[in-house]
């Protein structure tokens, strides 16, 4: 009785008047799990520039130092955000790939639930990108420029390939957070096309 059950609901599911939206759906999961995967590759590739970037270089000549990550505490948190923001992104892969077993998953059960989750950490992820990439930028262009009021020197000339590493692991960040606003907008279109045009937060 129960297999008749379930091969019926897949005959209706898979019904010609079906067939087009959730083939549909298929593609956006597939982009979307392209585009975190991408993400995830490009915020990993951060985390490590910035975290195995070391350089020692003769600051006057009597003295040395040894530059880091840790030197800046911008790109400490930077670090730890990227590792976290990866972690997220790896078990939204995991999940998206346990669920994408199930034909037609009813939006107005738990999958609705899950379904915003997904939204609002992908909204948040997005923005702690945006936040602790600019914030590290601005911070490190103070050892690009130096400031003078607050005497601090120039460093980049002292360390020209630990800069530059930096500026690439910024630029991959940036980049990782594009893809992330691309998989949120997919996100939020995932979520909200159930949702009638006319009336606030009623599903179709």
């Amino acid at each position: 009785m129960g297999s008749l059950f379930q091969t019926t609901l897949i005959f209706f599911t898979l019904h010609p008047s079906n067939i087009k939206p959730l083939y549909k759906k298929m593609k956006l999961m597939k982009l979307e799990a392209l585009l975190r995967v991408c993400a995830t590759l490009l915020i990993l590739t951060t985390a490590c520039l910035i975290r195995f970037d070391t350089q020692t270089s003769l600051i006057f000549p009597s003295f040395s130092r040894t530059a880091s990550f840790k030197d800046l505490n911008a790109l400490v948190v930077l670090v730890y955000m990227d590792i976290a923001a990866a972690g997220y992104n790896m078990i939204q892969l995991i999940i998206r790939g346990l669920l994408s077993s199930h034909i037609n998953p009813d939006i107005e059960g738990s999958y609705k639930h899950l379904a915003w989750l997904s939204f609002l950490f992908d909204q948040g992820v997005v923005y702690m990108l945006f936040a602790t990439n600019t914030a590290s930028l601005t911070a490190s262009l103070f050892a690009i420029t130096g400031e003078h009021h607050l005497f601090w020197i120039k460093l980049c000339n002292k360390f020209s390939r630990f800069c530059a590493q930096i500026g690439g692991a910024l630029l991959c960040g940036y980049a990782a957070f594009i893809l992330m606003a691309m998989v949120s907008f997919l996100s939020a279109y995932g979520l909200f096309r159930h949702y009638s045009p006319k009336r606030f937060l009623l599903l179709k």
